[in-house]
C-alpha cells in the first residue's frame, strides 16, 4: 500500500529516543522530510545522523523544551525556515513522575500540565496554519490510561484525558479544513519509559524488574511487549491518505491488554 507520504513534512516532538525516534525513522523511510526535536541537543544530533543513513526523506533538528513557549515557537520557525511548511505534527511528550495522589504537590501537578497537555495546545496552535492550508494530520501520542488508569500514575491519568478531549474538540472544529486529528495511545511497548515504569513498580513492590515484566507478559494477550518500530508503523497510517477518512478517533497500541472498550 502506498501511503502518499513522499515529500510531506513532518514534525516530530521528543524524537531524540524512544517512541518518538521510531516514528521519525518511520516517516522518514516512508519518504518523509522529518524534522527532530527534543531538548537534548546532543542526543539530537546523534539521533539526527543516526536516521539519516538510511532515510529516503530529509532529516533536520531543533532542540526544544516544549514546556516554553518560546522554544516551541523557534521550532515551528525553524522548521518553515528549512522546509517551507508543515503537513503532519506528531505530538510526543516524556511521561510524569510517577506517584500517587498525596506524593504530588502544585509545583508537580503544573510541570505535569504543561510538559504532557498544555505543550500539546501550543504545538498545534503554532503549527495549524500550515496544517489548515496543506489539509496537513495531527497525532497526539498519549498513555494506554486513556481507556484504563494506571496505577500509581494519577499525573499521567489525568492530562492524557484532556488529550482525548482536546482530539475530539478539534477534530469538529478542523474538519472543515480536512485536517485530521487522532489519539494514538501505546501500551506496553519496550522503550526506557516503560522500564523506568516497571521498576517503580518493583521497587514499590520489592521484587525484581524482570519479575513485573513477567506478570506484565501475562496479562498482554500477544504475550509480549510491542516494539517501537511496531507502534510506529501504525502512526504513519494514521497520518497518511490511507486513513483520510479517520479523524477523532483514539487507537490503542497495546497487544490486547486493556479490556475496555
Amino acid at each position: 500500500m502506498d501511503l502518499n507520504l513522499d515529500g510531506k513534512v513532518a514534525l516530530v516532538i521528543a524524537s531524540s529516543k524512544g517512541l518518538g525516534k521510531a516514528v521519525a525513522r518511520q516517516l522518514s523511510l516512508e519518504g518523509c522530510n522529518v524534522m527532530l526535536s527534543s531538548r537534548d541537543a546532543e542526543q539530537l544530533e546523534a539521533a539526527r545522523l543516526e536516521l539519516s543513513k538510511e532515510a529516503s526523506g530529509r532529516i533536520e533538528c531543533c532542540p526544544c523544551d516544549i514546556t516554553c513557549a518560546d522554544d516551541i515557537d523557534t521550532l515551528i520557525a525553524k522548521t518553515r525556515e528549512l522546509f517551507g511548511t508543515i503537513d503532519i505534527l506528531v505530538n510526543n511528550a516524556g511521561g510524569p513522575p510517577g506517584g500517587g495522589f498525596d506524593q504530588h504537590n502544585d509545583d508537580n501537578w503544573q510541570l505535569a500540565f504543561e510538559l504532557n497537555l498544555l505543550s500539546y495546545v501550543r504545538l498545534i496552535r503554532a503549527a495549524l496554519p500550515d496544517l489548515k492550508t496543506n489539509a496537513g494530520s495531527i497525532v497526539n501520542i498519549t498513555s494506554s490510561s486513556i481507556k484504563q488508569p494506571i496505577p500509581n500514575l494519577v499525573l499521567s491519568n489525568v492530562y492524557r484525558m484532556g488529550l482525548l478531549g482536546l482530539g475530539k474538540s478539534l477534530a469538529e472544529e478542523l474538519a472543515p479544513f480536512n485536517v485530521r486529528i487522532n489519539t494514538i495511545a501505546p501500551g506496553r511497548i519496550a522503550t526506557d519509559r516503560t522500564a523506568y515504569l516497571d521498576q517503580l513498580k518493583a521497587d514499590k513492590l520489592g521484587i525484581t524488574r524482570e519479575e513485573i515484566e513477567e506478570t506484565s507478559r501475562r496479562n498482554i494477550p500477544l504475550g509480549r511487549y510491542g516494539a517501537p518500530e511496531e507502534f510506529a508503523k501504525v502512526v504513519a497510517f494514521i497520518v497518511s491518505d490511507a486513513s483520510s477518512y479517520v479523524t477523532g478517533s483514539s487507537l490503542m497500541v497495546d497487544g490486547g491488554m486493556v479490556k475496555a472498550y
